[in-house]
């Protein structure tokens, strides 16, 4: 057996280095009902679709409770409706600028093409948001196989769906032969309800969450504390491997082949 393919995360993984789009637009969005959220509660729930990020984030209980402070009621599914209807224009307003492909993925991407690999792709955003960024990937050199989001299928993340819709459209098989690379603990997730193996980012992703620029501001104990936080968020995901960003995951793809040259699967 061989590797056939790989399945990439787009914001945190080939692309908005620290996946910082997601958390302008949801802070936004958020503050304009009054409702302002940190950092942290926006970033929690990163990786899942859109709409399923802000209603996880309206159910956590600090979020839940300044809502009734605020609005006099709990949020329901209609709060969820309004606040995903805001989110869509922000979020696609803030895209362009976070749509640079991070350091090394178009080289690692060769790569992975030089080894016979196919390259599909998964995403939280929508199809139009999607676009965008496939767009700026593009004008940049990187042009996947196939790109899949949570319009093309039942459910998103967790759930293996895209992964699966990745497969069929590469006409790839069987799933232990691809790998899921992302930045997030629903990417984990997602890679192995589908069978494949995973591997987890680290350093340009959501878990540490700083641009190039704050990543190289800060001194290396803040730098070690961010990166052992993702690691450890990521293994518990159930990581197989874990790497610092996409263009330090080849040694990690020589152990899949490795194993799968001996027969082991995931």
């Amino acid at each position: 057996m061989r590797l056939t393919g790989v399945i990439l995360d787009w914001a945190g993984t080939i692309i908005d280095h620290g996946s910082c789009a997601p958390v302008a637009a949801l802070r936004d969005i958020f503050a304009s009902v009054g409702v302002p959220i940190s950092t942290d509660e926006a970033r929690r729930q990163m990786g899942l679709a859109k709409r399923a990020h802000i209603a996880g984030i309206l159910a956590e209980p600090a979020v839940r409770e300044r809502w009734g402070a605020t609005r006099g009621t709990d949020p329901g599914p209609a709060d969820v409706d309004a606040l995903y209807g805001q989110f869509i224009p922000r979020q696609l307003e803030v895209l362009a600028k976070h749509s640079v492909l991070i350091d090394g993925v178009q080289q690692a991407a060769d790569r992975m093409r030089s080894r016979g690999l196919k390259i599909g792709t998964t995403t939280g955003y929508n199809r139009a948001m999607l676009q965008v960024v496939l767009d700026h990937a593009r004008e940049q050199g990187l042009v996947p196989d196939q790109s899949v989001c949570p319009d093309d299928v039942p459910a998103g993340r967790p759930e293996p769906f895209m992964c699966f819709v990745n497969a069929v459209r590469m006409r790839l098989f069987p799933m232990w032969t691809m790998v899921k690379i992302g930045d997030t603990a629903v990417d984990i997730e997602e890679g192995l309800n589908a069978g494949m193996w995973t591997i987890g980012i680290t350093r340009t992703g959501n878990e540490v969450g700083l641009t190039p620029l704050e990543w190289g501001a800060a001194d290396q104990a803040e730098r070690t504390r961010r990166l052992a936080h993702a690691r450890q968020v990521l293994v518990d995901a159930g990581a197989h491997f874990v790497a610092e960003s996409v263009a330090d995951c080849d040694d990690a793809l020589d152990r899949i082949q490795d194993h799968l040259a001996r027969g082991v699967s995931p």
